[in-house]
């Protein structure tokens, strides 16, 4: 690799300050790019190269796939703008979606975008108080709501924000109604808009899920997503611009990665088939096929789950449990580049038939890889995945890179790394160990936040909170989040994420928050999965319980969760292992506000709810001396 492409500097200067960026490497491009594009380009450009190929696929009332060609979602979506023109939406002017993902949401978002307004996605979960401030800090002057329930928050808070003009149900034909606002705009009129929205205007503004503190609006313009989409196209074409690409996205469209996939889908080759059902995932891998699958280590987790409960504990638990780990085996040789040993080949190939092929079936009949991310995946698992012949492969990105800035590629999976780079991107390594990415892709900055836009952005570079590292080959390794770092009283630093990780693997865990600051060792907060532990149960030949509290008094699910906090702590060192945990009668949700949206969890306002738990069951004060 070359000095352009690659810079390493000396880490261990004492003249560095923590923000100085002292290591950094970038992806080069293949060939040059020029953003400087409307993102309904992209539409444009994919109905001028397949016109009638199937584009985005949604299932209809009696479960059937329907498909819009790459034409018709076109002139859906200029449709759609010429409606919202004529209802009297200015460029620069907000305008909300509230919905599950759904095709109306995609054709909203390109039409919104494609006229200069700008687009505010809502998660539909926010409560009306929620609501009510995005709307006020993004001065939203029209919102679109899935349904009734969504609606019913919107008028509830019509009063309090005064921008908002108008408000259309998605259920109840809104699509058809702003559509007749446009009956007499012009084709002309449509372009003028779109033509005076070049690269530098506001696109959308995305507020974060708030896992660690107020959300923020992160200000993203049509150059920033079409960089970052042009980037992508050019380092994985297998994924999404070669023939023949199917993507099911059930990610809620609220997120940015979802919104990135849609547009960059646009950009490539990929068949989007839209879904929010979870009840129907496995029907639908099997009947949409898709090639490649998008989902946070979760929803893997279940599916190997399922897979182990299925099996049992007789003959064929033991032959699932040696099919485990020979994948486990067969992916560490291959990832070391060693030759394969001929009886662990032979071994490979008898689970093949036997056992793997049956799990790659769950994902479909098309299924070539999956990329997971928005949490730390569990290394086992991701060998145990490689092993079977369905690579997962890691990726980071946040909302205000617009989406990922890093993956691994199928054919270089360097498991443990969140990959390298995507092309044009920078990774860089700050004097405190923060992972800073820097390129055309980074967001503009925070809506009405001046101030934390200056101390987030430095330089170009987005401080992302977390840290890591970077080896010589540009493959990046995530080792904690700075602000969940945890000093004992001892003064180890502990980084919990990867010990939550490993124990969130069983199939009776729900959520585990790793604790311990300023305490005298390391502990755990454990949640239950009450539907996945009562099937684990019922696989072990045990009794189901009735709710959680049952549940989390349950010896044989104590015992269950005392062995992955075992399997976790093998690990780290003594100093940073579990040495106490609580399994919880309750659960982190977004109601009780211990998870984000996005699923996080909310170290602060765990601790808090909590706190006299801690503090008098976990760390028992000592008694004093008589």
């Amino acid at each position: 690799m070359s000095d352009s492409t690659r810079t390493q500097a000396a880490a261990a200067s004492p003249a560095i300050n923590d923000a100085t960026i002292v290591k950094q490497y970038e992806t080069p491009l293949h060939h040059p790019i020029d953003p400087d594009i409307n993102l309904f380009d992209f539409l444009a450009g994919r109905a001028e190269r397949n016109p009638d190929g199937s584009m985005v696929g949604y299932k209809d009332d009696d479960g059937a796939w329907q498909y819009f060609t790459a034409v018709e979602f076109r002139d859906k979506v200029i449709a759609i703008a010429k409606g919202l023109i004529g209802w009297g939406a200015r460029p620069g002017e907000s305008i909300a979606v509230i919905a599950h993902t759904r095709w109306e949401w995609v054709a909203l978002d390109m039409a919104i975008m494609s006229i200069g307004c700008v687009t505010v996605p809502v998660y539909e979960t926010n409560s009306p108080a929620q609501i009510r401030s995005v709307f006020d800090d993004a001065q939203v002057v029209l919102a679109f709501s899935e349904d009734d329930t969504q609606r019913e928050k919107v008028e509830s808070i019509t009063n309090d924000c005064p921008s908002l003009r108008g408000d259309f149900v998605i259920d109840s034909d809104a699509i058809d109604t702003i559509i007749a606002f446009g009956a007499h705009v012009t084709d002309a009129q449509f372009d003028e808009r779109k033509d005076a929205t070049h690269g530098d205007v506001l696109a959308t503004i995305i507020y974060t899920s708030g896992s660690t503190g107020t959300p923020k609006g992160v200000e993203i313009s049509h150059r920033n997503m079409a960089s970052l989409c042009m980037d992508a196209l050019q380092y994985m074409p297998r994924a999404i611009d070669i023939p023949d690409r199917r993507l099911l996205l059930f990610l809620p469209l609220s997120h940015v990665f979802a919104r990135f996939m849609c547009i960059v889908g646009f950009a490539g080759t990929l068949t989007l088939g839209l879904s929010s059902n979870m009840k129907t995932i496995i029907k639908d891998f099997e009947e949409f096929g898709p090639t490649l699958l998008l989902a946070v280590p979760r929803v893997f987790e279940k599916v190997y789950n399922a897979a182990s409960q299925r099996a049992g504990s007789g003959f064929s638990g033991k032959m699932f449990l040696r099919g485990v780990r020979t994948a486990q085996e067969w992916s560490a040789v291959e990832q070391s580049g060693e030759k394969m040993p001929f009886s662990l080949k032979m071994r490979h190939a008898f689970y093949d038939t036997v056992v793997y092929k049956k799990i790659r079936t769950v994902f479909g009949p098309n299924a070539d890889f999956a990329i997971t991310g928005g949490a730390p995946m569990d290394t086992n698992l991701a060998h145990f995945y490689n092993g079977i012949g369905m690579p997962l492969l890691e990726g980071y990105g946040m909302t205000e890179t617009c989406g990922p800035v890093c993956v691994s590629l199928p054919e270089n999976n360097h498991i443990g790394t969140i990959g390298q780079p995507l092309c044009g991107v920078t990774v860089g390594i700050a004097g405190d160990g923060e992972l800073c990415f820097k390129g055309p892709n980074i967001c503009m900055g925070y809506h009405n936040q001046p101030e934390v836009t200056a101390e987030q952005i430095v330089d170009g570079w987005i401080h992302t909170g977390d840290l890591g590292d970077v080896d010589e080959d540009g493959f990046i390794t995530l080792t904690g989040r700075k602000k969940d770092l945890i000093i004992t009283a001892g003064g180890k630093n502990v980084s919990p994420g990867h010990l939550e990780t490993t124990v969130m693997t069983s199939p009776v865990v729900s959520q585990c928050l790793v604790i311990g600051d300023r305490k005298p060792f390391v502990a755990a907060l454990v949640t239950l999965d009450l539907d996945d532990a009562n099937a684990w149960l019922t696989s072990q030949g045990a009794a189901p319980a009735k709710d959680l509290g049952e549940l989390s008094k349950n010896p044989i699910v104590h015992a269950e969760v005392e062995r992955i906090v075992k399997k976790a702590n093998e690990g780290v060192s003594r100093a940073e292992s579990i040495r106490k945990f609580e399994i919880l009668p309750d659960e982190f949700n977004q109601a009780n506000g211990m998870l984000t949206a996005s699923l996080k969890t909310r170290r602060k306002q765990i601790v808090d709810h909590y706190q006299h738990l801690i503090d008098t069951v976990i760390y028992v004060p000592k008694k004093p001396a008589k």
